[in-house]
């Protein structure tokens, strides 16, 4: 909806959304997301104009909180009758209003201190996922280096009696994994072994998720080149693979922080997000699609596109060895995290983790 008329000697800014703010009511938008952020409340107008500093009417200050709400940048909960803010907001906030400031001397020595000389990757990445919780309060997640993923090697379908096939995956470090399957037809060792060489030529030097990921989406889809063998034998792969995936690619430490903020502490929130936690495969998914950003990436609750995200924040960011990157890293809390202490503490330890990684 359009904002209320400018008011005289009230410069408007324009939106993405297309509506105008003035610079006043960034000035209230500020305050009311800093005191938020603070403090978990919706926010009156009382302390609002007190935060902000400005000698104004309530009238005044009412009308530039309708104003905001107009502009879909704060909701006002139906409990109370103080406004919080909304995705939109939180965006604006972080994209226009955000001022972040150098690193504390003292935090910096104590995050150095978190990463031990010579320790292994993994080690390091255990580290860096506890170092990221610890400082923020938050859920810390690492993802494991691309190269130290299980890669897909071979895949082969052997005949048993009647319908049922042993599927056998191996993998680039010559891990075996196995299961009988139950097929609805009956197949000839021929016609498995020619599966076998399809899927292997297909797949083969591919990181499990990948291979997982793709699986997946070609069952969707119908393929006329793609016989039926070939699908049945892809659905057969994908039984396995889905076992088969590693749950290490990704390091998430202190989960249960996100006990200390009320908006997320209580069961029908906190059962999917801990199931997510526990999966890894919708943290890895978003994750991966900050693989190829640069600087920091936020997500701030529906923008993640995972509903069981939809009342958090993602702040993450790329470490690199040499220029090539080798994974992702951050935070997850709620949207009220405090962003201007946040993003500073993401980067420097994917810039730490980097160092530690690069040491012989």
């Amino acid at each position: 909806m359009p904002s209320s008329p400018p008011r005289s000697g009230d410069p408007q800014i324009s939106l993405s959304s297309g509506g105008q703010i003035s610079e006043r009511a960034l000035h209230f938008l500020k305050a009311l997301i800093e005191r938020h952020i603070r403090d978990g409340q919706p926010v009156g107008s009382r302390t609002l104009a007190r935060d902000a500093g400005l000698d104004l009417s309530p009238a005044t200050v009412r009308n530039v909180m309708s104003d905001l709400e107009d502009l879909g940048l704060v909701s006002s909960p139906h409990t109370s009758a103080g406004r919080v803010p909304t995705v939109s907001g939180y965006r604006l906030f972080v994209d226009t209003l955000l001022t972040v400031s150098p690193m504390d001397d003292a935090l910096l020595t104590e995050m150095r201190s978190g990463f031990a000389p010579g320790a292994e990757s993994k080690a390091l990445i255990e580290s860096a996922s506890r170092l990221l919780s610890g400082v923020t309060h938050l859920a810390g997640v690492v993802m494991v280096p691309r190269h130290e993923r299980e890669m897909f090697h071979q895949i082969e379908f052997l005949k048993l009696s009647g319908t049922r096939v042993l599927t056998i995956l191996v993998t680039a470090d010559g891990e075996v994994h196995n299961r009988i399957i139950h097929t609805e037809h009956e197949y000839s060792p021929s016609q498995l072994q020619q599966a076998s060489n399809y899927l292997t030529e297909l797949f083969s030097g591919l990181d499990m998720r990948e291979v997982r990921k793709r699986l997946l989406e070609d069952l969707k889809q119908t393929h006329r080149r793609m016989d039926e063998l070939m699908m049945r034998a892809m659905a057969m792969a994908q039984s396995l693979v889905a076992a088969a995936e590693p749950r290490d690619d990704v390091m998430i430490a202190g989960q249960t922080n996100l006990l200390e903020f009320a908006e997320l502490a209580n069961m029908e929130r906190l059962k999917p997000l801990f199931q997510a936690f526990t999966e890894k495969r919708q943290i890895l998914d978003l994750l991966d699609r900050c693989i190829e950003a640069d600087g920091v990436q936020i997500f701030i609750g529906q923008e993640s596109g995972f509903e069981l995200l939809d009342d958090c924040s993602l702040v993450t960011t790329t470490y690199r060895v040499e220029d090539r990157i080798l994974g992702v890293l951050g935070v997850i809390g709620p949207t009220r995290m405090d962003y201007q202490r946040v993003i500073p503490i993401v980067d420097v330890t994917a810039k730490l983790l980097a160092a530690a990684l690069r040491q012989p």
